[in-house]
């Protein structure tokens, strides 16, 4: 389910919003200029000023392998985070937040 759309931003990050029935916000994805170990996240996540959440760079699996941003929002009013990934259009001038319910079964 596509629950964002993003356009790229001057510092080499992502614009947008995220919409879904509670959460209607503009966000911005912006570099991580702080990154002391190799699992700190390549890009934090802000709503305004808030620090809402953190996206590493990802490669998908199988035969037509593609990078995208494994993203993690997560707020007090959240039961759980949400666990969502960024794909960038082809020509990289756009990108769609897209979340999928994961089955613990």
């Amino acid at each position: 389910m596509q629950i964002g759309t993003f356009t790229p931003a001057k510092d080499g990050g992502w614009i947008g919003f995220i919409r879904t029935l509670t959460i209607d916000a503009k966000v911005r994805i912006v570099p991580n200029d702080d990154r002391s170990h190799d699992k700190a996240p390549d890009f934090r996540v802000f709503v305004g000023d808030s620090r809402v959440g953190e996206a590493w760079v990802a490669t998908s699996r199988g035969a037509d392998q593609k990078d995208y941003l494994h993203v993690r929002l997560d707020d007090p009013g959240l039961v759980h985070p949400i666990v969502a990934a960024l794909f960038p259009s082809e020509n990289g001038k756009a990108a769609q937040l897209v979340w999928r319910r994961r089955n613990n079964q």
